[in-house]
């Protein structure tokens, strides 16, 4: 399982992205949501989804499979 987090700060098309623990950009992001633990960003993705930003997307660099536009 892998910890996730959410970017507080949408990017220009309004989606928040989803990234996991060790990606290269989650150090750059000034704030961010703690989403929990997860065996796939799809999971991860669904809460931030549910519980923090309809507009939500995997990041393209840690969670390709998830980002979806």
């Amino acid at each position: 399982m892998a910890k996730y987090y959410v970017n507080d700060d949408a990017q220009d098309d309004g989606f928040h992205e989803v990234h996991e623990e060790g990606c290269v950009w989650l150090p750059k992001i000034v704030s961010k949501t703690y989403l929990g633990d997860f065996i796939t960003c799809q999971a991860a993705v669904a809460k931030s989804i549910k519980d923090h930003y309809a507009k939500s997307d995997g990041c393209k660099t840690c969670s390709p499979s998830c980002h979806n536009r």
